[in-house]
């Protein structure tokens, strides 16, 4: 029996793309801010786009804060939405002007990442080296390209499981407990994101 798998409507999210690769590997996918069709679900997908600001602002809104720090289902944030799973963030856009609190489910910040000469944003395909033996990337060989946008991103630390480098090393994917993230775009990674999503829904 497939899981029941949901994407969490955080009112800040392209999930087109997202949807599309879930439903392309077979699963059904509902998207949903309803507490109680987030609980029963078996997986669950954070997603993510624009500043930390906006999106803490709209999970306060919808009143999803504490259900998404009390879940205990697999959870896997995207982009913006693993930087969320962090303590606080720099990215505050024009609703803060300083230093937002996030979830908190990761004991690390999300900062502005320091590449000397290279643009921000981080665009394009970059390598992953991944923690060997990690479910999240079964089957994934070494130093894979993954796809990445974005300019901030949470420091290399114990709930890393995957890094890249870009000017200086960064957590490309996070795992604490149930809950795991990706900085880059599985959903924009042809074949080898499409075999991350697939081993997330495995787990």
């Amino acid at each position: 029996m497939k899981p029941k798998v949901v994407i969490i409507d955080t009112g800040c999210a392209n999930i087109a793309s997202v949807r599309f690769a879930i439903q392309r590997l077979g699963y059904d996918v509902t998207l949903s801010r309803q507490p109680e069709e987030i609980l029963a679900a078996d997986k669950l997908f954070l997603p993510g786009v624009g500043t930390a600001s906006e999106a803490m602002h709209n999970l306060k809104q919808r009143q999803l804060v504490e259900l998404i720090q009390r879940l205990e289902q697999p959870v896997l944030g995207i982009c913006l939405g693993m930087q969320l799973m962090g303590r606080r963030s720099q990215e505050h856009g024009q609703q803060a002007q300083q230093a937002v609190d996030c979830l908190g489910l990761v004991n690390g910040d999300v900062q502005r990442m320091q590449t000397r000469d290279l643009p921000l944003p981080h665009m394009g395909w970059n390598t992953v080296t991944a923690q060997q033996g990690n479910p999240l990337f079964a089957g994934i060989d070494a130093n894979e390209y993954f796809y990445f946008v974005h300019s901030f991103a949470i420091p290399v630390a114990d709930y890393t499981i995957a890094e890249c480098d870009y000017g200086q090393p960064f957590s490309a994917a996070i795992q604490q407990g149930n809950y795991y993230g990706v900085q880059f775009h599985p959903e924009r990674s042809s074949k080898v994101g499409a075999k991350l999503i697939d081993n997330f829904l495995k787990l």
